[in-house]
């Protein structure tokens, strides 16, 4: 049985050895343009609490995109930045 505990530390520890080696694509220049937009800076978040704020947040693609928090937005690498308030 104590095996398997120090099998899942060690998996547990290669997962955020290899989180954080994730590559993030720089943020747009359309994201520096937006007015009130606040872009996610690196590190990104690998844990946020669950504390409910709303932003709205710009994906690399151009789309928009309401996250629970401008941690949760700035956690998925697709995100540039975020704005206060859902999207509309």
């Amino acid at each position: 049985m104590p095996q398997c505990g120090w099998k899942m530390m060690i998996v547990l520890l290669a997962d955020f050895a290899a989180a954080g080696c994730a590559q993030t694509p720089p943020a747009e220049e359309t994201a520096s343009a937006q007015p009130g937009l606040v872009l996610c800076e690196d590190p990104r978040p690998q844990i946020c609490t669950a504390i409910y704020d709303p932003v709205c947040a710009l994906t690399a693609d151009g789309s928009y995109k309401t996250y629970a928090s401008a941690c949760s937005a700035c956690g998925d690498i697709n995100v540039s930045g975020h704005r206060p308030g859902a999207c509309e």
